[in-house]
């Protein structure tokens, strides 16, 4: 039979780590508390000196990380909210939950993350926010985004959903803007067991207003103080991450060793490669690379067993779901042909030097 190669394997993680995690859970089954806990509250100190910021706020999800961290800054109706088109859809669909308007601009065509010039284009005076997604692994150009957001009084919401531990300028994404949001789904460099997320922010008043939203506004055991909504990190999901975090750093060391792997192997092929900035330090959430005939090469890997997804295959603008916020084809050119071209090869920490050269060698075959 041949031989798969998945894009990711969360199998062999669990058991690198498995006598770790089991301690951990059993210890908390024993304790028999399962909403914000000690574990919560312990993750949320750890996950904060992670960041290099001073709090961080366990949630339900990644999305309701984005939506709450949105309504901490007072955002809602009649407020826009700029996003690069080239994003998961939960980075529009926060921002619609929040109340707010999204409104879409291009990406820089080599880093595929949102263009300042293009942000700043976008500011009108209904403009509240805008969310720098830190795509890949990948940090976005933050010096100039922070200057335009600063001189235009423009909050800055950082989606770091697939950029846990990424560095710009050495310090971590999540601790440039007013505020940030990170998703621990599984597949992440940071994962959970099953959803959670994760508010960040070195503003105080910001990080009360963000516990209070997620526990439906309780200053006090069923008391409201304000409206909220319920969106909590469980303490199984937190006990999970504490173990995680320990080895996040080395995880993502060693996506950088395979993802130099690839560089090494490919630069001779007629792939474009992922962009490396002088400044950041990308930890290859995804390995993504281009190419005109993506389609069939996707097809070819797939024929020798493997697996490889597009992020992502449809502009958010193009989608039927946001046909509404009038954009129409040709409106976002870079974004639309990165969503021609882009592949995800398999990348993570558990993947062999070997699969990653019988993945390069199909790739040759395939440009003969």
């Amino acid at each position: 039979m041949m031989e798969e190669i998945p894009v990711i394997d969360l199998n062999k993680q669990y058991l690198s780590i498995r006598g770790e995690l089991e301690g951990v859970l059993s210890r908390i089954f024993a304790k028999g508390s399962f909403i914000l806990g000690e574990e919560v509250a312990a993750f949320e100190r750890e996950f904060a000196e992670y960041c290099g910021v001073s709090h961080a706020v366990g949630v339900a999800s990644g999305t309701e990380a984005l939506q709450l961290a949105l309504m901490a800054c007072g955002i809602g109706k009649n407020d826009e909210v700029i996003v690069p088109a080239h994003t998961a859809v939960a980075t529009v669909s926060a921002v619609e939950a929040s109340g707010a308007r999204p409104i879409l601009v291009d990406i820089d065509p080599v880093r595929l993350t949102l263009d300042p010039a293009l942000f700043s284009q976008a500011i009108s005076p209904q403009t509240r926010a805008v969310i720098p997604v830190h795509l890949y692994g990948c940090s976005v150009n933050m010096d100039p985004v922070l200057q335009i957001a600063w001189e235009k009084n423009v909050l800055v919401v950082e989606d770091c959903s697939q950029a846990h531990g990424a560095l710009y300028r050495n310090r971590k994404a999540g601790a440039w803007g007013d505020i940030a949001a990170f998703s621990f789904y599984p597949t992440k460099n940071l994962g959970a067991f099953g959803d959670g997320g994760a508010v960040v922010t070195s503003n105080r008043g910001l990080a009360e207003k963000v516990r209070l939203l997620r526990q439906y506004g309780w200053r006090e055991h069923y008391v409201s103080s304000v409206r909220g909504m319920n969106s909590r990190l469980d303490e199984l999901q937190a006990g999970v991450l504490r173990v995680k975090l320990k080895h996040l750093d080395k995880w993502n060391l060693r996506r950088r060793q395979l993802a130099d792997l690839y560089f090494e192997r490919l630069k001779k092929t007629d792939l474009i490669l992922p962009a490396q900035p002088d400044e950041s330090n990308h930890v290859f959430h995804q390995f993504v690379v281009r190419h005109p005939r993506r389609d069939a090469l996707m097809r070819f890997l797939r024929g020798r067993g493997i697996h490889s997804l597009i992020h992502y295959p449809v502009p958010i603008h193009l989608q039927p779901a946001y046909a509404d916020l009038g954009y129409v084809s040709g409106s976002l050119p870079n974004t639309e042909a990165a969503s021609r071209e882009v592949l995800s090869l398999p990348i993570y920490p558990e993947l062999s030097e070997e699969k990653v050269h019988k993945i390069c060698e199909a790739v040759f075959d395939f440009f003969g």
